[in-house]
């Protein structure tokens, strides 16, 4: 479970985030919209600590039975969540092989292991990532995408956030990428934040769809059987 209370961050005169409350319930695939400058990569540093509010907080929890925890003051929600927002969480000089062999190093996985995981990935990396003798940094944009995406999720973790990660990615890979993130929910019980430009597939994938204008929620919508749908769609047309 998330927690938000009333979590605040202004850049100079500009709200970039205004939230007094909000709970994303375990298990939740919320999709967060809004136009540009809405606010939504600048919640997600938040929450992953890579930015801190002027005001508020955020408390993460694994489930039910473990303790919550402010991400600001420990390290304890790193071992369940995973997350990717752009180029600058990837070691860029490493060839993907490499770079999640350097993940299953850092988080005890056998190397037999690491090649076990990834074969999980097969359908989204296409034959374009793996096998290659690319560096990360000479990879197409979408094959970047692609490798931040299975970072995000190659540990099993119960909290995944993803920012726009339907960038650069060709359609079959969009396609693809939504069936892999419903299967995993749908497998591991995880809760998962993404934020997209593109309704469409947001409205797809999400059980809850958060709509954010200047930093603040403008709607909180329950998503079952694509219900949002008609009143997002009136709203970026208006």
């Amino acid at each position: 479970m998330i927690t938000i209370s009333n979590l605040k961050k202004s850049f100079g005169e500009t709200i970039a985030c205004d939230i007094p409350a909000l709970t994303i319930n375990d298990g939740d695939i919320l999709g967060l919209v809004g136009n540009n400058g809405a606010g939504k990569t600048t919640l997600f540093r938040m929450l992953l600590d890579l930015l801190k509010p002027d005001e508020g907080e955020v408390i993460l929890s694994k489930n039910q039975e473990e303790s919550a925890v402010n991400p600001a003051s420990s390290e304890k929600w790193k071992e369940w969540t995973g997350a990717y927002i752009d180029e600058g969480f990837l070691i860029d000089f490493l060839t993907p092989e490499e770079y999640f062999a350097f993940i299953g190093k850092i988080t005890d996985m056998t190397q037999e292991k690491v090649d076990e995981r990834l074969k999980d990935f097969e359908r989204l990396a296409g034959g374009e990532i793996f096998g290659q003798k690319k560096l990360i940094r000479n990879l197409s944009a979408g094959n970047k995408q692609k490798v931040g995406i299975m970072s995000a999720l190659f540990n099993k973790p119960k909290l995944v956030i993803l920012d726009e990660p339907f960038n650069f990615l060709d359609p079959s890979s969009q396609n693809i990428l939504k069936h892999e993130l419903k299967a995993y929910q749908e497998q591991s019980g995880a809760t998962i934040l993404i934020s997209s430009h593109n309704l469409q597939h947001t409205i797809d994938i999400s059980t809850r769809v958060t709509l954010l204008e200047k930093g603040r929620i403008i709607k909180d919508l329950s998503n079952e059987n694509g219900a949002a749908r008609t009143e997002l769609e009136n709203y970026f047309e208006s």
